[in-house]
Protein backbone atom coordinates (compact mmCIF):
# COMPACT_ATOMS: atom_id res chain seq x y z
CA UNK A 1 0.00 0.00 0.00
CA UNK A 2 1.32 3.40 -0.97
CA UNK A 3 -0.09 6.91 -0.86
CA UNK A 4 0.68 10.44 -2.04
CA UNK A 5 2.14 10.97 1.43
CA UNK A 6 4.55 8.05 1.43
CA UNK A 7 6.89 7.92 4.39
CA UNK A 8 10.44 9.10 3.80
CA UNK A 9 13.58 7.81 5.45
CA UNK A 10 15.55 10.15 7.73
CA UNK A 11 19.22 9.15 7.34
CA UNK A 12 20.30 10.85 10.56
CA UNK A 13 17.62 8.94 12.41
CA UNK A 14 18.75 5.71 10.78
CA UNK A 15 22.33 6.36 11.92
CA UNK A 16 21.21 6.92 15.52
CA UNK A 17 19.14 3.75 15.47
CA UNK A 18 22.03 1.77 14.03
CA UNK A 19 24.31 3.00 16.81
CA UNK A 20 21.72 1.93 19.38
CA UNK A 21 21.36 -1.54 17.88
CA UNK A 22 25.14 -2.02 17.58
CA UNK A 23 25.52 -1.28 21.29
CA UNK A 24 22.72 -3.71 22.10
CA UNK A 25 24.33 -6.38 19.95
CA UNK A 26 27.66 -6.03 21.77
CA UNK A 27 25.93 -6.32 25.14
CA UNK A 28 24.05 -9.46 24.06
CA UNK A 29 27.00 -11.24 22.40
CA UNK A 30 30.15 -10.98 24.55
CA UNK A 31 31.14 -14.62 24.03
CA UNK A 32 30.69 -14.37 20.24
CA UNK A 33 32.89 -11.29 20.39
CA UNK A 34 35.59 -13.19 22.25
CA UNK A 35 35.48 -16.07 19.78
CA UNK A 36 35.66 -13.67 16.86
CA UNK A 37 38.77 -12.07 18.34
CA UNK A 38 40.34 -15.53 18.67
CA UNK A 39 39.28 -16.47 15.15
CA UNK A 40 41.19 -13.56 13.67
CA UNK A 41 44.37 -15.48 14.53
CA UNK A 42 43.99 -18.56 12.27
CA UNK A 43 41.09 -17.49 10.02
CA UNK A 44 41.25 -14.79 7.35
CA UNK A 45 39.15 -11.87 8.62
CA UNK A 46 38.06 -14.10 11.51
CA UNK A 47 35.62 -16.27 9.51
CA UNK A 48 35.80 -19.70 7.84
CA UNK A 49 34.32 -18.35 4.58
CA UNK A 50 34.72 -14.82 3.24
CA UNK A 51 31.03 -13.98 2.81
CA UNK A 52 30.49 -14.43 6.57
CA UNK A 53 31.93 -10.94 7.07
CA UNK A 54 28.70 -9.49 5.63
CA UNK A 55 26.48 -10.41 8.58
CA UNK A 56 24.94 -7.38 10.27
CA UNK A 57 26.74 -6.30 13.43
CA UNK A 58 30.40 -5.86 14.30
CA UNK A 59 31.04 -9.60 14.10
CA UNK A 60 29.15 -12.79 13.32
CA UNK A 61 27.08 -14.65 15.90
CA UNK A 62 28.75 -17.95 16.82
CA UNK A 63 26.30 -20.86 16.96
CA UNK A 64 26.15 -23.39 19.78
CA UNK A 65 23.53 -25.70 18.29
CA UNK A 66 20.65 -25.68 15.84
CA UNK A 67 17.51 -27.81 15.66
CA UNK A 68 14.37 -27.50 13.59
CA UNK A 69 13.70 -23.85 12.80
CA UNK A 70 15.61 -22.45 15.77
CA UNK A 71 19.20 -22.12 16.96
CA UNK A 72 21.07 -21.12 20.11
CA UNK A 73 24.21 -18.99 20.08
CA UNK A 74 27.20 -19.30 22.40
CA UNK A 75 25.83 -16.50 24.60
CA UNK A 76 22.58 -18.40 25.20
CA UNK A 77 20.44 -16.27 22.89
CA UNK A 78 17.72 -18.20 21.04
CA UNK A 79 16.63 -17.35 17.49
CA UNK A 80 13.83 -18.11 15.07
CA UNK A 81 15.77 -18.96 11.91
CA UNK A 82 14.30 -17.70 8.65
CA UNK A 83 17.64 -17.90 6.86
CA UNK A 84 17.91 -21.68 7.16
CA UNK A 85 21.38 -21.79 5.68
CA UNK A 86 20.18 -19.77 2.67
CA UNK A 87 18.08 -22.82 1.66
CA UNK A 88 20.69 -25.40 2.72
CA UNK A 89 18.61 -26.11 5.84
CA UNK A 90 15.22 -25.66 4.18
CA UNK A 91 14.22 -29.03 5.68
CA UNK A 92 14.99 -27.59 9.11
CA UNK A 93 18.17 -28.08 11.09
CA UNK A 94 19.00 -31.76 11.61
CA UNK A 95 15.61 -33.24 10.63
CA UNK A 96 15.20 -36.57 12.41
CA UNK A 97 14.73 -38.80 9.31
CA UNK A 98 17.83 -37.33 7.63
CA UNK A 99 19.89 -37.62 10.81
CA UNK A 100 18.90 -41.26 11.21
CA UNK A 101 19.64 -42.08 7.57
CA UNK A 102 23.04 -40.40 7.85
CA UNK A 103 23.79 -42.22 11.11
CA UNK A 104 23.01 -45.58 9.50
CA UNK A 105 25.07 -44.83 6.40
CA UNK A 106 28.08 -43.51 8.32
CA UNK A 107 28.21 -46.83 10.17
CA UNK A 108 28.01 -48.76 6.89
CA UNK A 109 30.48 -46.71 4.85
CA UNK A 110 30.63 -43.08 3.75
CA UNK A 111 32.01 -43.45 0.23
CA UNK A 112 33.21 -46.26 -2.03
CA UNK A 113 33.07 -44.84 -5.58
CA UNK A 114 30.34 -47.44 -6.19
CA UNK A 115 26.56 -46.99 -6.34
CA UNK A 116 24.05 -47.77 -3.62
CA UNK A 117 20.37 -48.62 -3.85
CA UNK A 118 19.56 -45.18 -2.46
CA UNK A 119 20.68 -43.67 -5.77
CA UNK A 120 17.90 -45.51 -7.60
CA UNK A 121 15.25 -44.37 -5.13
CA UNK A 122 16.44 -40.76 -5.33
CA UNK A 123 16.49 -40.82 -9.13
CA UNK A 124 12.92 -42.13 -9.19
CA UNK A 125 11.76 -39.44 -6.77
CA UNK A 126 13.41 -36.72 -8.86
CA UNK A 127 11.77 -38.14 -12.00
CA UNK A 128 8.39 -37.94 -10.27
CA UNK A 129 8.87 -34.39 -9.04
CA UNK A 130 10.47 -32.72 -12.05
CA UNK A 131 9.50 -34.94 -15.00
CA UNK A 132 13.02 -35.42 -16.41
CA UNK A 133 14.19 -38.93 -17.26
CA UNK A 134 17.87 -39.17 -16.28
CA UNK A 135 19.78 -37.90 -13.23
CA UNK A 136 23.38 -37.51 -12.11
CA UNK A 137 24.78 -36.34 -8.78
CA UNK A 138 27.36 -33.82 -7.60
CA UNK A 139 28.41 -32.20 -4.33
CA UNK A 140 26.97 -28.74 -5.06
CA UNK A 141 24.55 -27.00 -7.36
CA UNK A 142 27.52 -25.06 -8.70
CA UNK A 143 29.02 -28.32 -9.93
CA UNK A 144 25.67 -29.40 -11.34
CA UNK A 145 25.49 -26.17 -13.33
CA UNK A 146 29.11 -26.40 -14.48
CA UNK A 147 28.65 -29.97 -15.70
CA UNK A 148 25.35 -29.21 -17.42
CA UNK A 149 26.97 -26.33 -19.30
CA UNK A 150 29.89 -28.51 -20.39
CA UNK A 151 27.49 -31.14 -21.70
CA UNK A 152 25.43 -28.52 -23.53
CA UNK A 153 28.52 -27.18 -25.30
CA UNK A 154 29.57 -30.70 -26.21
CA UNK A 155 26.15 -31.56 -27.66
CA UNK A 156 25.63 -28.36 -29.62
CA UNK A 157 29.19 -27.51 -30.62
CA UNK A 158 28.43 -23.93 -29.66
CA UNK A 159 30.75 -21.80 -27.48
CA UNK A 160 28.48 -19.48 -25.51
CA UNK A 161 25.89 -19.62 -22.76
CA UNK A 162 23.21 -17.11 -21.80
CA UNK A 163 22.11 -15.97 -18.34
CA UNK A 164 19.88 -13.27 -16.90
CA UNK A 165 21.30 -10.05 -15.48
CA UNK A 166 21.65 -10.28 -11.66
CA UNK A 167 21.19 -14.06 -11.76
CA UNK A 168 22.61 -16.48 -9.22
CA UNK A 169 24.09 -19.85 -10.20
CA UNK A 170 26.65 -20.32 -7.45
CA UNK A 171 30.27 -19.77 -8.43
CA UNK A 172 29.91 -20.80 -12.09
CA UNK A 173 32.44 -18.62 -13.92
CA UNK A 174 30.28 -18.02 -16.96
CA UNK A 175 27.39 -16.75 -14.83
CA UNK A 176 29.40 -14.08 -12.97
CA UNK A 177 28.63 -11.62 -15.74
CA UNK A 178 26.54 -8.47 -15.89
CA UNK A 179 24.84 -6.33 -18.49
CA UNK A 180 25.93 -2.73 -18.94
CA UNK A 181 23.23 -0.19 -19.85
CA UNK A 182 24.77 0.02 -23.34
CA UNK A 183 24.17 -3.72 -23.82
CA UNK A 184 27.76 -4.92 -23.43
CA UNK A 185 28.69 -7.81 -21.15
CA UNK A 186 31.23 -7.23 -18.37
CA UNK A 187 32.39 -9.04 -15.23
CA UNK A 188 29.81 -8.81 -12.50
CA UNK A 189 30.67 -6.41 -9.66
CA UNK A 190 32.74 -8.38 -7.16
CA UNK A 191 33.77 -11.05 -9.69
CA UNK A 192 37.18 -11.98 -8.28
CA UNK A 193 39.89 -12.90 -10.77
CA UNK A 194 37.76 -13.90 -13.77
CA UNK A 195 39.56 -16.48 -15.91
CA UNK A 196 38.58 -14.67 -19.10
CA UNK A 197 36.47 -11.67 -20.03
CA UNK A 198 32.90 -13.00 -19.53
CA UNK A 199 31.93 -11.46 -22.87
CA UNK A 200 33.95 -14.27 -24.47
CA UNK A 201 31.79 -16.98 -22.89
CA UNK A 202 28.48 -15.39 -21.99
CA UNK A 203 25.54 -13.39 -23.26
CA UNK A 204 23.39 -11.58 -20.72
CA UNK A 205 19.80 -10.37 -21.08
CA UNK A 206 17.35 -8.80 -18.66
CA UNK A 207 14.78 -11.04 -17.00
CA UNK A 208 11.35 -10.81 -18.65
CA UNK A 209 12.82 -9.29 -21.86
CA UNK A 210 11.61 -11.62 -24.63
CA UNK A 211 12.87 -9.43 -27.47
CA UNK A 212 16.40 -9.33 -26.05
CA UNK A 213 16.39 -13.11 -25.66
CA UNK A 214 15.29 -13.52 -29.27
CA UNK A 215 18.09 -11.25 -30.50
CA UNK A 216 20.71 -13.03 -28.39
CA UNK A 217 19.79 -16.54 -29.55
CA UNK A 218 19.16 -15.82 -33.23
CA UNK A 219 22.87 -15.99 -34.28
CA UNK A 220 22.94 -19.66 -33.22
CA UNK A 221 26.12 -19.47 -31.12
CA UNK A 222 24.55 -20.12 -27.70
CA UNK A 223 24.74 -23.68 -26.40
CA UNK A 224 22.48 -23.23 -23.38
CA UNK A 225 20.24 -20.79 -21.58
CA UNK A 226 20.83 -21.23 -17.84
CA UNK A 227 18.07 -19.56 -15.84
CA UNK A 228 16.43 -19.33 -12.47
CA UNK A 229 12.70 -19.51 -13.24
CA UNK A 230 12.36 -16.54 -10.88
CA UNK A 231 15.26 -14.35 -9.85
CA UNK A 232 15.96 -14.83 -6.16
CA UNK A 233 19.38 -13.67 -5.03
CA UNK A 234 18.96 -10.05 -6.11
CA UNK A 235 15.47 -10.17 -4.62
CA UNK A 236 12.45 -12.23 -5.64
CA UNK A 237 11.45 -11.19 -9.18
CA UNK A 238 8.65 -13.24 -10.67
CA UNK A 239 8.24 -13.98 -14.39
CA UNK A 240 5.75 -12.05 -16.45
CA UNK A 241 2.77 -14.10 -17.66
CA UNK A 242 3.89 -16.00 -20.77
CA UNK A 243 7.59 -15.34 -20.26
CA UNK A 244 8.54 -18.97 -19.76
CA UNK A 245 6.44 -20.06 -22.73
CA UNK A 246 8.40 -17.60 -24.84
CA UNK A 247 11.73 -18.82 -23.44
CA UNK A 248 10.83 -22.41 -24.28
CA UNK A 249 9.65 -21.57 -27.80
CA UNK A 250 12.72 -19.49 -28.68
CA UNK A 251 15.22 -22.00 -27.27
CA UNK A 252 13.60 -24.86 -29.17
CA UNK A 253 13.46 -22.91 -32.40
CA UNK A 254 17.13 -21.90 -32.16
CA UNK A 255 18.37 -25.34 -31.05
CA UNK A 256 19.45 -23.99 -27.65
CA UNK A 257 19.41 -26.25 -24.59
CA UNK A 258 17.26 -24.89 -21.75
CA UNK A 259 18.64 -25.48 -18.24
CA UNK A 260 16.51 -24.46 -15.26
CA UNK A 261 18.24 -23.95 -11.91
CA UNK A 262 15.75 -24.72 -9.11
CA UNK A 263 18.22 -24.36 -6.24
CA UNK A 264 16.29 -21.50 -4.64
CA UNK A 265 12.94 -21.79 -6.42
CA UNK A 266 12.26 -25.23 -4.91
CA UNK A 267 10.36 -23.03 -2.44
CA UNK A 268 7.51 -22.93 -4.98
CA UNK A 269 6.53 -26.53 -4.25
CA UNK A 270 7.85 -30.10 -4.14
CA UNK A 271 8.71 -29.92 -7.85
CA UNK A 272 9.82 -26.30 -7.75
CA UNK A 273 8.58 -23.87 -10.35
CA UNK A 274 9.09 -26.54 -13.01
CA UNK A 275 6.10 -28.45 -11.66
CA UNK A 276 4.14 -25.48 -10.31
CA UNK A 277 4.35 -23.55 -13.61
CA UNK A 278 4.36 -26.54 -15.97
CA UNK A 279 7.82 -25.75 -17.34
CA UNK A 280 9.59 -28.08 -19.80
CA UNK A 281 13.37 -27.76 -19.48
CA UNK A 282 15.89 -29.92 -21.31
CA UNK A 283 18.01 -30.05 -18.16
CA UNK A 284 17.46 -29.08 -14.52
CA UNK A 285 19.83 -28.42 -11.65
CA UNK A 286 19.31 -28.23 -7.90
CA UNK A 287 21.34 -28.50 -4.70
CA UNK A 288 21.42 -27.29 -1.08
CA UNK A 289 17.93 -28.19 0.12
CA UNK A 290 17.60 -31.78 -1.03
CA UNK A 291 20.27 -33.21 1.30
CA UNK A 292 18.91 -31.80 4.54
CA UNK A 293 22.27 -30.15 5.24
CA UNK A 294 24.56 -32.80 3.72
CA UNK A 295 26.39 -31.38 0.65
CA UNK A 296 24.81 -32.59 -2.58
CA UNK A 297 23.67 -31.40 -5.97
CA UNK A 298 22.03 -33.04 -8.94
CA UNK A 299 21.31 -32.42 -12.60
CA UNK A 300 18.57 -34.03 -14.63
CA UNK A 301 18.05 -34.30 -18.35
CA UNK A 302 15.32 -35.24 -20.76
CA UNK A 303 15.35 -38.65 -22.41
CA UNK A 304 16.61 -37.12 -25.65
CA UNK A 305 19.45 -35.18 -24.00
CA UNK A 306 20.39 -38.18 -21.89
CA UNK A 307 20.63 -40.46 -24.91
CA UNK A 308 22.82 -37.95 -26.74
CA UNK A 309 25.11 -37.54 -23.74
CA UNK A 310 25.43 -41.28 -23.21
CA UNK A 311 26.34 -41.91 -26.85
CA UNK A 312 28.82 -39.00 -26.98
CA UNK A 313 31.22 -39.89 -24.14
CA UNK A 314 33.43 -42.97 -24.65
CA UNK A 315 33.77 -45.11 -21.52
CA UNK A 316 37.54 -44.61 -21.45
CA UNK A 317 37.01 -40.82 -21.24
CA UNK A 318 34.36 -40.92 -18.51
CA UNK A 319 36.79 -39.92 -15.75
CA UNK A 320 38.82 -37.22 -17.49
CA UNK A 321 36.29 -34.96 -19.19
CA UNK A 322 35.93 -32.32 -16.48
CA UNK A 323 32.66 -33.80 -15.21
CA UNK A 324 32.46 -35.58 -11.90
CA UNK A 325 34.49 -35.77 -8.72
CA UNK A 326 35.59 -38.52 -6.37
CA UNK A 327 32.78 -37.83 -3.91
CA UNK A 328 30.07 -37.07 -6.49
CA UNK A 329 27.15 -39.43 -5.96
CA UNK A 330 28.72 -40.82 -2.80
CA UNK A 331 26.75 -43.04 -0.45
CA UNK A 332 26.27 -40.61 2.43
CA UNK A 333 24.78 -37.83 0.31
CA UNK A 334 22.35 -40.15 -1.45
CA UNK A 335 21.17 -41.60 1.86
CA UNK A 336 20.52 -38.06 3.09
CA UNK A 337 18.65 -37.03 -0.07
CA UNK A 338 16.44 -40.11 0.00
CA UNK A 339 15.36 -39.44 3.58
CA UNK A 340 14.96 -35.68 3.09
CA UNK A 341 12.82 -35.88 -0.04
CA UNK A 342 10.65 -38.82 1.00
CA UNK A 343 10.19 -38.01 4.70
CA UNK A 344 10.81 -34.29 5.28
CA UNK A 345 10.39 -32.03 2.20
CA UNK A 346 7.28 -33.92 1.15
CA UNK A 347 4.29 -32.52 -0.71
CA UNK A 348 2.46 -32.53 2.63
CA UNK A 349 5.18 -30.35 4.18
CA UNK A 350 4.45 -27.60 1.65
CA UNK A 351 0.81 -27.50 2.76
CA UNK A 352 2.20 -26.16 6.05
CA UNK A 353 5.12 -24.05 4.91
CA UNK A 354 3.38 -22.10 2.15
CA UNK A 355 0.58 -20.82 4.44
CA UNK A 356 3.25 -19.79 6.96
CA UNK A 357 4.94 -17.71 4.24
CA UNK A 358 1.57 -16.18 3.40
CA UNK A 359 1.19 -15.24 7.07
CA UNK A 360 4.69 -13.69 7.08
CA UNK A 361 3.88 -11.78 3.88
CA UNK A 362 0.61 -10.44 5.31
CA UNK A 363 2.31 -9.26 8.50
CA UNK A 364 4.95 -7.33 6.58
CA UNK A 365 2.41 -5.86 4.15
CA UNK A 366 0.19 -4.63 6.97
CA UNK A 367 3.14 -3.02 8.78
CA UNK A 368 4.38 -1.07 5.76
CA UNK A 369 0.82 -0.15 4.82
CA UNK A 370 0.01 1.39 8.19
CA UNK A 371 2.91 3.83 7.86
CA UNK A 372 2.62 4.26 4.08
CA UNK A 373 6.17 3.05 3.64
CA UNK A 374 6.94 2.82 -0.12
CA UNK A 375 8.06 -0.80 -0.04
CA UNK A 376 6.42 -3.99 -1.25
CA UNK A 377 6.56 -7.62 -0.23
CA UNK A 378 6.51 -10.63 -2.56
CA UNK A 379 6.36 -14.37 -2.10
CA UNK A 380 7.35 -17.53 -3.98
CA UNK A 381 5.79 -20.53 -2.28
CA UNK A 382 7.33 -20.80 1.19
CA UNK A 383 9.84 -17.98 0.57
CA UNK A 384 8.97 -14.30 1.01
CA UNK A 385 10.83 -11.01 0.95
CA UNK A 386 10.29 -7.29 1.33
CA UNK A 387 11.85 -4.77 -1.06
CA UNK A 388 12.75 -1.08 -0.90
CA UNK A 389 10.59 -0.24 -3.92
CA UNK A 390 6.97 0.91 -4.18
CA UNK A 391 6.11 -1.57 -6.95
CA UNK A 392 7.45 -4.98 -8.00
CA UNK A 393 10.56 -4.92 -10.16
CA UNK A 394 10.53 -6.78 -13.47
CA UNK A 395 14.29 -6.95 -14.02
CA UNK A 396 17.41 -7.49 -11.96
CA UNK A 397 18.69 -4.02 -12.84
CA UNK A 398 15.54 -2.37 -11.50
CA UNK A 399 15.85 -4.21 -8.25
CA UNK A 400 19.61 -3.76 -7.87
CA UNK A 401 19.12 0.01 -8.21
CA UNK A 402 17.01 -0.04 -5.03
CA UNK A 403 19.75 -1.60 -2.88
CA UNK A 404 20.25 0.27 0.39
CA UNK A 405 23.10 -1.28 2.35
CA UNK A 406 22.72 0.91 5.45
CA UNK A 407 18.99 0.33 5.72
CA UNK A 408 19.32 -3.38 5.10
CA UNK A 409 22.02 -3.78 7.75
CA UNK A 410 19.89 -1.94 10.29
CA UNK A 411 16.84 -4.10 9.65
CA UNK A 412 18.88 -7.29 9.89
CA UNK A 413 20.60 -6.19 13.08
CA UNK A 414 17.33 -5.00 14.58
CA UNK A 415 15.79 -8.41 13.89
CA UNK A 416 18.86 -10.29 15.17
CA UNK A 417 18.73 -8.38 18.45
CA UNK A 418 15.14 -9.57 18.85
CA UNK A 419 15.84 -13.23 18.20
CA UNK A 420 15.24 -13.41 14.44
CA UNK A 421 17.68 -14.40 11.70
CA UNK A 422 16.92 -13.31 8.14
CA UNK A 423 18.85 -14.37 5.05
CA UNK A 424 21.87 -12.07 4.70
CA UNK A 425 22.43 -9.84 1.66
CA UNK A 426 18.70 -9.29 1.19
CA UNK A 427 15.46 -9.27 3.19
CA UNK A 428 14.28 -12.81 2.69
CA UNK A 429 12.59 -15.36 4.92
CA UNK A 430 12.21 -19.07 4.26
CA UNK A 431 9.84 -21.44 6.06
CA UNK A 432 10.84 -24.98 7.02
CA UNK A 433 8.59 -27.86 8.07
CA UNK A 434 9.66 -27.07 11.64
CA UNK A 435 8.65 -23.39 11.47
CA UNK A 436 5.56 -22.48 13.52
CA UNK A 437 3.13 -19.57 13.57
CA UNK A 438 4.76 -18.20 16.74
CA UNK A 439 8.04 -17.78 14.79
CA UNK A 440 6.24 -15.82 12.08
CA UNK A 441 4.41 -13.66 14.62
CA UNK A 442 7.70 -12.94 16.41
CA UNK A 443 9.04 -11.54 13.14
CA UNK A 444 5.87 -9.54 12.49
CA UNK A 445 6.10 -7.88 15.90
CA UNK A 446 9.81 -7.08 15.45
CA UNK A 447 9.25 -5.75 11.93
CA UNK A 448 6.41 -3.53 13.13
CA UNK A 449 8.73 -2.18 15.83
CA UNK A 450 11.45 -1.48 13.24
CA UNK A 451 8.99 0.39 11.02
CA UNK A 452 7.87 2.49 13.98
CA UNK A 453 11.49 3.20 14.90
CA UNK A 454 12.25 4.34 11.36
CA UNK A 455 9.05 6.12 10.32
CA UNK A 456 6.99 6.74 13.47
CA UNK A 457 6.69 9.94 15.46
CA UNK A 458 9.56 10.83 17.80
Amino acid sequence: MTSHHAATLDRARLARLMERETTRFAEMHPRSGELFARARGPLLDGVPMNWMVKWAGPHPVFVERAEGARFLDVDGNAYADFCLGDTGAMAGHSPAPTVEAVRRQVARGITTMLPTEDAIAVGQELQRRFGLRYWQFTLTATDANRFALRLARMLTGRPKILVHDECYHGSVDESLAALDPDGTVRPRHGNIGPQVDPAVTTKVVEFNDVDALERALTPGDVAAVLIEPALTNVGIILPDPGYHDAVREITRRTGTILIIDETHTISAGPGGMTAAYGLRPDMLTIGKSIGGGIPVGTYGMSEEIGARVSSSIPVEDADVGGIGGTLAGYALSLAAVRATLTEVLTPEAYTRTIPLAQRWEAGVRDAIGRRSVPWYVTRLGCRAEYHFLPEPARTGREHAASNDVELERFLHLHALNRGILLTPFHNMALMSPATVEADVDLHTAAFEEAIEDLFGQD
